[in-house]
């Protein structure tokens, strides 16, 4: 089985603000036990690449919480896949 430590966040469904990274590495967890290394290995430079840059992340990985600059779960999730 393949899902983020933290469940399924139900308090924020449906709020666009809740942070990707876990539900997208456990995608890449899943493609290296399929025998998928590579694809596996894109994914997961693609998340540190981006979370580095900390431009298109959300509020939990900025210096403040409530840095105005901060993007929802869909627009970072965006940002991970055009590094792809």
């Amino acid at each position: 089985m393949f899902e983020p430590i933290h469940g399924s966040a139900p308090k924020y469904a449906g709020q666009n603000k809740v942070n990707p990274t876990a539900t997208i590495l456990s995608g890449a967890l899943m493609l290296r036990h399929l025998g998928e290394r590579s694809a596996a290995e894109r994914v997961e430079k693609a998340v540190a690449e981006v979370i580095a840059e900390g431009k298109d992340v959300t509020y939990d990985l900025k210096p403040t919480r409530d840095d105005s600059t901060a993007v929802g779960t869909s627009e970072m999730a965006d940002a991970i896949i055009a590094r792809l």
